[in-house]
C-alpha cells in the first residue's frame, strides 16, 4: 500500500502537476532563504535610495531596484513547483548572473556612472561577493533539480 502512494506522488511529479517539487527541499530551502533575504534587503535599500537621494546616482539606484525585482522573482519561482516556474527560475538566475557580471565590470571600468554602490557593484563586494556566487550556486541547483524530459 505504501508503494502505491509513493508511486502516485512520483507519477504526479512526472506529469508536471507539481506534487514532487524538489527545488524547495534540502539545500534548496537554504538557497530560497538567501534569495528572500536579498529580495528584502535589496528592495529596502533601493526604496530608501530612490526616495531620499535619487538625483545623486539615478542609474545606480534604478539598477538596485532592478536587482531587487530579480531577487523577488527568483525567490518566488524557486519555491514554486512546475516546469513553468522552473523556466522562470532559470531565466531569473541567468538575468542575475549577467547583471552581476555587467554591472560589476561597468562599476570597475566606468566608476563615474556608479558614484554610489548597487547590490551588484564591484561584483557584489558590499555584500561579501554573495551576489556573484549566488547565481552560480542557483544555476547548479537548478541543473541538478531540472524536470525530467518525460514530463
Amino acid at each position: 500500500m505504501k508503494d502505491q502512494h509513493s508511486g502516485t506522488a512520483q507519477d504526479a511529479a512526472a506529469s508536471g502537476t507539481g506534487a514532487g517539487n524538489t527545488r524547495n527541499t534540502g539545500p534548496g530551502r537554504l538557497l530560497i532563504a538567501v534569495y528572500a533575504v536579498f529580495a528584502i534587503s535589496a528592495s529596502a535599500r533601493a526604496g530608501y535610495q530612490i526616495l531620499t537621494k535619487f538625483a545623486e546616482a539615478p542609474l545606480a539606484y534604478l539598477l538596485s531596484a532592478f536587482a531587487a525585482l530579480v531577487y523577488v522573482i527568483a525567490t518566488i519561482s524557486l519555491a514554486r513547483a512546475g516546469s513553468t516556474w522552473f523556466k522562470v527560475s532559470v531565466a531569473a538566475v541567468l538575468v542575475e548572473l549577467v547583471g552581476v557580471l555587467v554591472v560589476g565590470a561597468l562599476s570597475v571600468f566606468d566608476s563615474v556612472q556608479f558614484p554610489h554602490e548597487t547590490v551588484w557593484s564591484l561584483f557584489g563586494r558590499g555584500y561579501g561577493f554573495i551576489p556573484l556566487l549566488l547565481p552560480i550556486l542557483g544555476l547548479g541547483w537548478l541543473y541538478r533539480r531540472r524536470p525530467s524530459r518525460a514530463s
